[in-house]
């Protein structure tokens, strides 16, 4: 990765009609979230204020994203039984909606025949992927992503985010 490579926000800021996230891991571990997570485990109860310090900054975003006429959609491939992050996923899916993101759950068992990128995604106007890179426990790696910009690269992640999408079930009829 270069380091002139832009960024999510830049990428982001740049969309003119379309940003969709493809996330197919059945576990993240990142950092930010840690303690939300480490305390849904404990209580059961998730962070669902879209304007507590740790959702605020992504509601803005996708607020004023979703205001410039950007559609902003999330498809998420799922193992059911879902595992437990999962389950604090979806628990908190209400305020990406509120923020004015659509999203689909499919369960993997629907996705065998798609083809599928490598890595979760985010895809800019059909145009630009930027690939997230994890580790195998969930973190961020280093590079933590990869910016690609060539026609067939965007049109399989496009046209996987699309089969995902298409097959997918609405958030609020998909019960974890």
């Amino acid at each position: 990765m270069s380091q002139k490579e832009p960024g999510f926000n830049e990428l982001l800021a740049a969309a003119r009609h379309s940003a969709v996230h493809l996330e197919m891991r059945d576990s993240y571990g990142v950092g930010d979230e840690a303690e939300d997570f480490e305390n849904w485990q404990r209580t059961g109860q998730r962070d669902v204020d879209p304007a507590s310090a740790y959702w605020a900054p992504w509601v803005d975003l996708i607020r004023d994203t979703v205001a410039r006429g950007v559609i902003v959609r999330r498809a998420r491939v799922v193992s059911e039984p879902v595992t437990e992050y999962i389950r604090y996923e979806h628990a908190g899916t209400g305020v990406n909606l509120y923020a004015g993101e659509q999203v689909r759950w499919l369960p993997r068992r629907h996705a065998s025949d798609i083809a599928l990128p490598g890595n979760d995604c985010w895809i800019f106007d059909g145009e630009i992927v930027l690939f997230n890179h994890f580790t195998g426990d969930g973190s961020w790696s280093e590079p933590g992503w990869e910016v690609r910009s060539e026609p067939a690269v965007a049109a399989l992640a496009s046209d996987a985010f699309e089969a995902v999408w298409e097959r997918g079930i609405p958030h609020e009829k998909y019960s974890v």
